[in-house]
C-alpha cells in the first residue's frame, strides 16, 4: 500500500509540477483575455497625445465600462471611460471642440480621446496617479478637499484613508489594473 500511496503521490507532484510551468510558460498568452487591449490603436494614439501611460488608460476602461462603449452608469457617465455629460462639456470646451455633441460619447474614438485628455489634467493637477485617479471617480473638488482637511495625503501608502468606499475600491482596482497591464505588456 505505501508503494502504491508513494507513486500515486508522485505522479501528483508531477502532473501539478507540468501544468505550472505550463501556465508559468503561456502566462502572457492566457492572460490577456482578462486584460484585453480593446481599441488599441485610439488608445495609443490619445495616450501619446495627452502623455499617458496607455496601460493607465487601459485600466480605466477596463474599471468604468469592462470595454463597453454603450456603458451608461446610474449617475449619467457615458461610455468606455464614463464621462460625465458635464464634464465632457468642460473637456469640449478646452479642447476647442465646436461641433461636439454629447451623443459623441458613445463614440469609442471621442469618449477615449475625451477620458484620456481629462486624466492627463487631473496629473497634471495632482502629480501623483492615486489622488488623479481617486479625482477622475469622486470629482476635483471632493479629492481637494479630503487633501485640505488632512482626511487623506493623496498617497498609495493610505488609500484606505479615502472617505468614499465606491472611490476607495476604484482607485484600488484601477491601481491594480494598470500594474497587471504593465507586467503582462511591457
Amino acid at each position: 500500500m505505501k508503494k502504491k500511496q508513494k507513486s500515486k503521490l508522485s505522479k501528483i507532484t508531477w502532473l501539478l509540477l507540468l501544468i505550472f510551468l505550463a501556465t508559468l510558460l503561456t502566462f502572457p498568452k492566457w492572460i490577456t483575455y482578462f486584460y484585453p487591449k480593446p481599441y488599441e490603436e485610439i488608445v495609443y494614439l490619445a495616450a501619446e497625445e495627452h502623455r499617458l501611460d496607455p496601460y493607465l488608460v487601459f485600466a480605466i476602461i477596463r474599471v468604468e465600462s469592462k470595454y463597453q462603449p454603450n456603458a451608461r452608469s446610474s449617475v449619467g457617465a457615458v461610455g468606455l471611460m464614463q464621462i460625465m455629460p458635464d464634464t465632457a462639456k468642460w473637456i469640449a470646451l478646452q479642447k476647442n471642440l465646436e461641433d461636439f455633441d454629447i451623443k459623441d460619447l458613445n463614440d469609442p474614438d471621442t469618449n477615449i480621446r475625451l477620458g484620456s485628455y481629462y486624466i492627463a489634467n487631473l496629473l497634471q493637477e495632482y502629480q501623483e496617479m492615486p489622488t488623479a485617479i481617486a479625482a477622475y471617480n469622486a470629482g476635483r473638488g471632493k479629492v481637494a478637499s479630503w487633501i485640505s482637511e488632512g482626511v487623506w495625503t493623496g498617497s498609495a501608502e493610505e488609500l484606505d484613508d479615502i472617505p468614499f468606499p465606491e472611490t476607495r475600491e476604484y482607485v484600488k482596482n484601477v491601481l491594480k489594473s494598470y500594474a497587471a497591464y504593465k507586467a503582462i505588456y511591457e
